[in-house]
């Protein structure tokens, strides 16, 4: 993601004021390399034309100091010696920065920088200022940015699958809301196609079924019990308004919707065998004729039943949407997006049916986007879609779709560089499978079947906070083994536990403390942190110090497994220091420091399981 416009002083008041003094170092100390390098030029070391592009980056181990540079190894090639032998010069040519105790030389030629020790409480103050604010920035302040996830077809309740998804794109959007970006969240309701067909056909078919009809139900249409409730509920309110007799729907149909049929006991045809996906065509077709303008109450009935229920299911799981946008409203745009490749030059006709020139931009192969029969395909749906999403003004389009999807990245680029736009501004993020174990077993799930294992369920089963949490901590592009046992175990194992525990043991620490008259006051134990030189104590400041980073860099990857690793990381060291060390104890200065470094690790605790949705509890 870009960085905002403008002066370096406005850039940096853009971050947290932890980030700011991050910044500062760095400037600081960039300075000073720059100065070394300029000394080393101009005694023939380094040519002249030499630019100094090493990394400066913060230490992930306290012991190789605050700050590291590999600027030496970068160099040594222009100076022709080696990065250790180089960086032993540029040691020398180091001017004295404020706030700098010492550099030094480690590995192959890093040169690492410590800060004094003062440097290290900075944290406390910006925590203890900014409270839930703290490791927000406005790092992306100038993108206006559209997450569309979830968009499940509506024809059953949420899988783990789906939750998955669910989890992932509001974390992303949280990410990215915390880094100072407009972020809308978007679920694309599939409310039009072949998919609510089957599930209308199914409703209207169980409805025959409770009106009194005997008949075999299709293997492929939709079997949960759900679609029972919905038929009941048109009954409950129409009645028999729409029975037909069974034989009718299962009819022979018109030619051009072909399907293989037999004849039952009683010398009807009856779609059976052969084709499945023929036969449930052709049940749809007669269904549709035989009820003509009821067979849209089947399927309105279902899609409003289903689609409720989804929004009431993500809606428990702390996930909203600023936007449930439906395919059925496209109409108007699929026309205005044909029109404009036809004119562009990118459709032409083969075999009646109307190809879009995919392979003009990359793509494997052309694309159908209208049928001989004028039906236009799902993929005209997805370049509407697009063209309405870029005609909306985002700078960023972010689509999360399941990683069985990853063949239309291609043709959905396509279309948008063939529409006149930049297809870079499309970014696809694929979510992979989830598999679910309980005690060593793999759960087996089938949405049509009806046997399959809903969201609902595993929020039930382990809360939402673990699903939440582990849906999320892994690359959204990896499998996830989803252990329900270890969801809900309250072990060190279980690292949504772990962090959560730690909050809790804070909050108890500070009613004991409280219950015992310790009068802490973090502004007064301030002035007692000097207290705190352990190296245990070295280590949290750090770690609390380097959230902000955590959050930006987790926001502009896509990456939220990056904050569960660091608060898994920062409840480990304090868990570690609170077993080791006395918080409440005799010294009554370093009772008040030990409070104030923990009600700042309870902070930046809180501050990061927000960003998961996932909840800090005071007690457990």
């Amino acid at each position: 993601m870009g960085s905002p416009k403008g002066s370096e002083i406005c850039y940096i008041c853009c971050f947290s004021a932890t980030f700011i003094f991050r910044l500062i170092m760095n400037t600081a100390i960039q300075a000073a390399l720059d100065h070394a390098i300029q000394s080393l030029q101009a005694e023939g070391v380094l040519p002249s034309d030499f630019k100094n592009s090493g990394n400066l980056t913060r230490t992930k181990d306290r012991s190789h100091g605050d700050f590291a540079s590999n600027i030496a190894m970068i160099a040594s090639k222009a100076a022709h010696m080696k990065p250790r032998d180089l960086a032993e010069k540029i040691l020398t040519h180091l001017p004295n920065v404020a706030d700098i105790s010492k550099a030094e030389i480690a590995g192959p030629g890093f040169i690492n920088f410590f800060l004094n020790a003062d440097q290290r409480f900075i944290v406390l103050d910006q925590i203890q200022s900014q409270q839930a604010t703290f490791g927000r920035s406005q790092v992306n302040a100038d993108k206006r940015i559209q997450v569309e996830f979830v968009s499940a077809n509506p024809t059953s309740s949420l899988h783990v699958g789906h939750g998955r998804g669910a989890a992932y794109g509001m974390t992303v959007a949280n990410l990215l809301e915390a880094t100072g970006a407009q972020v809308d969240r978007e679920y694309y309701v599939n409310d039009a196609g072949r998919q609510m067909d089957i599930l209308a056909t199914s409703t209207y078919l169980r409805y025959l079924e409770l009106t009194g009809q005997a008949l075999v139900f299709p293997k492929n249409a939709y079997q949960g019990d759900y679609v029972k409730q919905i038929a009941q509920s048109i009954i409950d309110q129409d009645g028999a308004a729409y029975v037909r007799p069974v034989a009718d729907v299962y009819q022979d149909v018109p030619e051009d919707v072909q399907y293989a049929a037999e004849l039952d006991q009683d010398g009807n045809k009856v779609v059976l065998s052969g084709d499945k996906e023929k036969h449930i065509d052709g049940l749809i077709f007669n269904a549709q004729h035989l009820i003509s303008t009821g067979y849209r109450v089947f399927l309105q009935a279902a899609l409003k039943a289903i689609l409720d229920d989804i929004k009431d299911d993500l809606g428990e799981f702390g996930v909203t949407f600023n936007q449930w946008f439906s395919e059925e409203s496209l109409t108007d745009k699929i026309a205005e997006a044909l029109q404009t490749l036809d004119q562009r030059g990118f459709l032409y006709e083969k075999d009646g049916n109307i190809w879009f020139k995919s392979t003009d931009f990359g793509d494997e192969k052309d694309r159908v986007v209208k049928r001989r029969n004028g039906q236009t395909t799902y993929f005209a749906s997805d370049i509407a879609y697009h063209l309405n999403k870029l005609q909306r003004g985002y700078t960023d389009i972010i689509d999360i779709w399941g990683s069985d999807h990853h063949g239309y990245i291609a043709r959905v680029k396509a279309a948008i560089d063939a529409l006149g736009y930049d297809s870079k501004k499309l970014t696809v993020l694929l979510v992979q499978f989830v598999s679910l174990w309980r005690s060593g077993e793999m759960v087996q799930m089938s949405s049509r079947s009806g046997q399959f294992v809903t969201l609902r369920d595993l929020r039930k089963e382990v809360g939402n906070d673990a699903a939440r949490f582990y849906y999320v901590m892994r690359k959204s592009e990896q499998h996830i083994d989803f252990d329900l046992d270890l969801a809900v175990s309250q072990s060190k194992d279980n690292a949504v536990y772990y962090i959560q525990y730690a909050h809790a043991r804070i909050c108890r620490m500070l009613e004991k403390a409280a219950a015992t008259a310790v009068n802490f006051n973090a502004q007064q134990a301030r002035e007692f942190a000097a207290k705190l030189d352990l190296d245990a104590e070295t280590e949290i400041l750090a770690k609390l110090a380097a959230y902000p980073e955590i959050v930006v860099r987790a926001a502009n990857s896509y990456e939220p497994h990056q904050v569960g690793n660091y608060l898994k990381e920062l409840a480990a060291l304090f868990h570690a220091w609170y077993n080791e060390h006395k918080v409440l104890g005799e010294d009554a200065d370093l009772t008040q420091a030990r409070l104030l470094l923990s009600v700042n690790v309870q902070q930046v605790l809180r501050n990061g399981l927000e960003l998961l949705g996932v909840s800090a509890p005071t007690s457990m």
